[in-house]
């Protein structure tokens, strides 16, 4: 009976840090899907090289970034399975809206454009060192790219 209420906080923990964590993340991903739907008509394209059949009348870099950190409840399950190995999802869900959200920033950022060339993404992870077995506390992505303008001629 005593190590039902020793261990008892630390489980009302997880639950609760799950339950949160999971409540954050859905939000996050139903700001991503309406800001996505409102700036659909913004191509963003790899390619490097700005076509020549339109007359560009202005360029400039925009650029997009976030810091997105995991919730401890799932970074405890990603060190269990970790342990017996195969998919993280909870890091691949952290992934997809880091790159995402990255990428509505950079659109955001990319005002009056008629389309962005040869986006480049960098990702980092944050708190975690060389010398430690430390699981990754947060990703930062950085998205950059080429916002065109063309001429209306």
């Amino acid at each position: 009976m005593d190590l039902l209420f020793t261990f008892a906080p630390v489980f009302i923990f997880l639950i609760l840090g799950y339950i949160v964590g999971s409540i954050v993340e859905k939000n996050h991903y139903k700001s991503i899907y309406a800001r996505e739907a409102k700036l659909i008509d913004l191509p963003v394209l790899t390619i490097k090289r700005i076509p020549t059949d339109k007359i560009v009348r202005e360029t400039f870099l925009v650029q997009g970034s976030v810091v997105i950190s995991l919730d401890y409840f799932k970074r405890f399950l990603a060190s269990m399975k970790n342990l017996i190995g195969g998919r993280l999802g909870t890091y691949e869900s952290l992934l997809d809206r880091a790159r995402r959200e990255a990428i509505l920033r950079l659109k955001e950022n990319a005002t009056g454009a008629d389309i962005i060339y040869n986006l480049k993404l960098e990702s980092c992870a944050i708190g975690k060192s060389a010398n430690s077995k430390k699981q990754i506390g947060s990703i930062e992505v950085f998205a950059y790219g080429t916002a065109v303008k063309y001429s209306k001629v």
